[in-house]
């Protein structure tokens, strides 16, 4: 039981076990962890700013709202699919398939569409359906069987190509003209609702910090100071006034049609990032992932059903996947035989990892998906914008990978040198 309170602990509600009284002492509990080897997501947004700033001096477009929407569109599908990862990850497992799930989902859909005629609804939700179907059966060959995922997931990522060579016809491609499907990755929330939308964000997370923060010191639990949670809450809502403003001013460089707004692929991703942190760090599923990745024995001794678990992670990260795949279709405006093929998973597995997520198993959250995301997202763009040459955006996103799984090795390390994991 022991082992499972520390891998809730590594899940998120550290606060839960432990207090610091002020400010200071939150501060220097915070460097306390970080020296110990727990950086959590320290390193990549560190390496974030780092790029931001290069890119910056490099080119004086890169930071221009035009760029910095083109940067949000661009990551949005990484940043989906490495968040459909972060959970098979956090049970020490891995799904070499889900690229190609989302691209074969992403097929169904476009074949309902034009070819069946089907309303945009029915496509979508049939594509979710054929990621969750992939899933589980994944999961039940991984849970019951005891195949290993990579195995499994290889003989899936191979197989799975053959269907949309089925669907399409070999070297084909179908056109997604659907307006809702396309404006995923095309259109913009107007200036009004992206305000609205920055503002109510904003305020429903000060509404559930302070909430929670004042069940616990009414219930007399561990709690963080106030000050840490107003801080919280104040430089989270800073950044959504700052990118909405930037992202409302007009960014077309032809003045006859202005565009403003923002992108239509953000608030999705701060809906599915919104509801994977709450599942992950707020109920009792979530609280079973993670402990089925710290030690899965430990886990099955204190009562959780490991295999159900397993399932369902499978079937989450196809069905995510799906939606990835259809952010995707989106963009380029079609689906292929190649939809999700490539590196498209590489990227994503990349972005789950440079954002912190541990492929030991057991540490990680939904946010490392969206902070790795960006690292990729925007070394890509950023390197576009310089013209570099396309064996250095591979070399230098290696590289960052490579760095990042080192930092995680390292800080593991640490931490069972000082005994904290």
């Amino acid at each position: 039981m022991t082992d499972i309170i520390t891998d809730a602990e590594e899940a998120g509600f550290a606060s839960d076990l432990t207090q610091s009284n002020t400010f200071g002492e939150s501060v220097r509990a915070y460097i306390s962890r970080v020296r110990g080897g727990d950086m959590g997501a320290l390193p990549s947004i560190a390496g974030l700013v780092v790029l931001f700033i290069v890119f910056n001096f490099a080119n004086d477009r890169f930071l221009s709202n035009l760029n910095l929407a083109n940067l949000i569109t661009q990551a949005g599908s990484i940043i989906i699919l490495a968040m459909a990862l972060v959970p098979v990850l956090l049970l020490g497992e891995i799904d070499l398939s889900a690229g190609v799930a989302g691209g074969t989902s992403a097929c169904v859909m476009g074949v309902l569409l034009v070819k069946h005629d089907q309303p945009w609804y029915i496509a979508v939700l049939a594509a979710v359906a054929v990621g969750a179907a992939i899933g589980l059966a994944i999961g039940l060959l991984v849970a019951k069987l005891g195949i290993p995922s990579f195995v499994v997931t290889l003989a899936f990522f191979l197989g799975l190509q053959g269907i949309p060579l089925w669907l399409i016809g070999e070297g084909g491609s179908v056109r997604v003209n659907d307006s809702v499907i396309s404006g995923i990755a095309n259109n913009n929330l107007s200036v009004l609702w992206g305000w609205i939308c920055a503002i109510a964000i904003t305020a429903l997370f000060a509404a559930f910090k302070l909430l929670a923060h004042r069940r616990k010191v009414a219930a007399k639990l561990q709690h963080q100071p106030l000050a840490v949670v107003v801080t919280q809450i104040l430089t989270l809502g800073a950044v959504l006034l700052a990118v909405t403003y930037i992202l409302n001013e007009n960014r077309s460089v032809n003045p006859s049609f202005p565009i403003k707004g923002i992108p239509y692929v953000l608030p999705l991703v701060v809906v599915l990032l919104a509801m994977w942190t709450f599942l992950l760090t707020r109920t009792t599923w979530g609280r079973h992932v993670y402990a089925v990745g710290g030690n899965a024995e430990a886990a099955r001794r204190a009562g959780i059903n490991v295999a159900r678990i397993r399932v369902a992670v499978f079937m989450a990260c196809s069905s995510m996947a799906a939606i990835s795949g259809i952010v995707v279709a989106s963009y380029g405006g079609k689906v292929s035989t190649s939809s999700g093929g490539g590196n498209t998973l590489l990227y994503a597995v990349g972005a789950a990892v440079i954002g912190g997520t541990s492929l030991f198993g057991g540490r990680g959250k939904a946010r490392d998906a969206v902070i790795g995301g960006l690292v990729i997202a925007t070394i890509a763009n950023g390197l576009g914008l310089l013209a570099q040459a396309s064996y250095i955006n591979f070399l230098v996103t290696g590289g960052v990978l490579l760095l990042a799984a080192s930092v995680d090795a390292i800080s593991r390390r640490r931490r069972s040198a000082t005994g904290l994991g």
